[in-house]
């Protein structure tokens, strides 16, 4: 979608159960390998009394609605605040979803506030994303 078809308040969701395999594979690419996302022993003696899957691996599945939904291929992401809200747990279904807030056409930016939520509606990470959309 370019720009000129983009309208505020529009938006589109993305879903997806995070696994104990999406976790460790995401440690091993990224190397963070905190005890909190996979060390079980030390995890439960944290605040969250168990594993928990890195924030950061939840916000990816924004990325994944800007860049092959909404606006979809070719956007460029800009930027993204975030804060995280909640832990996701091994086995949580968490849906992303990408509103549009702001449009600016003379530049091609669109600002979308974002959100993830947990399988019991919990919001886990909000924020907002810059993007620019394909061009027309």
């Amino acid at each position: 979608m370019t720009i000129h078809e983009l309208r505020v308040g529009e938006s589109a969701s993305r879903s997806k159960t995070i696994t104990e395999t999406d976790v460790y594979l995401f440690a091993g690419i990224t190397g963070d390998l905190n005890p909190a996302h996979v060390n079980e022993q030390t995890a439960s003696l944290t605040p969250f009394g168990g594993r928990i899957a890195h924030g950061i691996l939840s916000a990816g599945l924004i990325s994944a609605v800007l860049g092959m939904q909404f606006p979809g291929p070719g956007t460029i992401y800009l930027g993204q605040e975030l804060k995280f809200t909640k832990p996701v747990r091994f086995g949580d279904t968490v849906t992303a979803t990408c509103t549009v807030s702001e449009l600016l056409p003379e530049k091609n930016i669109a600002k979308l506030d974002t959100i993830c939520t947990n399988q019991r509606g919990e919001v886990v990470v909000k924020g907002m994303a810059t993007v620019m959309p394909p061009k027309d």
